[in-house]
């Protein structure tokens, strides 16, 4: 039989590991990997498994790193909502040093384990750190340009796995932005309208017109489509080395209308059920597309 000691230990520790979990958001930092290393696969003309264990480790690094700040800066605001009140910092069970010793930590570890791969994306790397706790976090008391902001470092992730791969910066890793890029305002303006009175608890301005209405829904179907015409650009043959057959183009095409369903759904059904519907299509979007073009590129 373990001894209480024993006992306290794992609970000690179990404790500390799902804080860190909670602090660098793991689904949220998986996500972003798995967006880099589809990146990655596309622009590599042969795979290097080291290098995905390199890319994996320090993307969760800097995503990492990046919410740890965060959540030191929006410490107070986090405590004022209900969504984020028990965030390892907010209801106090880690300090703020303890927290900005991880995030330093994590951001020295993913800023060298992506220079290993290449200069430009440890730069491209500490350029989304910087945008995201230095202009977007500021920013989103403020005014509700901070998606824009938020956006550049939101799509960097898909673009970062090209340029990881090939250690150049073009066409193709700028298709890539721009997809990942068109496609957060829909995510995170329909995460937004879910969140509208926890967000207003903490003094956010996440919705475009600053409410639910029908300027942000307009908005949310606008950058829908510009999403979707991106997402096909590749099928025409004018995005360099980045390719996709007709076939690929078509179901890429598919979902994305798809997704634009629920945002014109949404246009008449202005409920949070309705905007949590529009949510959930845009992640499926976002990691089957990405899925797609990988397994296109390799038939």
């Amino acid at each position: 039989m373990k001894t209480a000691v024993e006992v306290a230990t794992t609970k000690s520790f179990a404790a500390v590991f799902a804080d860190f979990k909670e602090i660098t958001k793991v689904r949220l930092a998986v996500s972003v990997v798995f967006s880099s290393i589809a990146g990655y696969f596309l622009g590599a003309p042969h795979i290097q498994w080291q290098s995905v264990l390199l890319l994996a480790f320090g993307g969760y690094c800097m995503v990492g790193a990046s919410n740890a700040y965060n959540q030191v800066i929006e410490r107070d605001l986090d405590a004022l909502m209900k969504r984020t009140r028990k965030r390892p910092i907010a209801s106090g069970r880690m300090s703020v040093p303890a927290a900005m010793a991880t995030a330093i930590t994590l951001t020295l570890l993913g800023v060298m384990a992506l220079y290993v791969l290449n200069p430009k994306t440890a730069m491209f790397g500490a350029i989304s750190i910087f945008l995201y706790t230095s202009v977007y976090t500021p920013l989103k008391t403020i005014t509700p340009l901070a998606v824009f902001v938020g956006a550049l470092p939101g799509a960097i992730p898909f673009m970062l796995g090209w340029v990881a791969a090939t250690d150049e910066f073009g066409i193709e890793p700028g298709t890539l932005f721009m997809i990942q890029f068109f496609w957060q305002f829909p995510h995170f303006w329909a995460l937004g309208w879910m969140l509208d009175d926890d967000y207003r608890r903490g003094g956010f301005k996440m919705l475009p017109t600053g409410k639910k209405d029908a300027g942000t829904i307009l908005q949310i179907i606008m950058y829908t489509i510009w999403m979707i015409v991106i997402s096909v650009i590749p099928v025409f043959g004018i995005t360099g080395r980045l390719e996709l057959s007709v076939g690929a183009a078509a179901i890429v095409l598919m979902m994305g209308l798809c997704m634009l369903y629920y945002a014109l759904a949404l246009y008449t059904d202005r409920s949070n059920a309705a905007a949590r519907r529009l949510m959930l299509a845009s992640v499926a979007y976002i990691t089957l597309m990405q899925v797609v073009y990988v397994i296109d590129k390799f038939l």
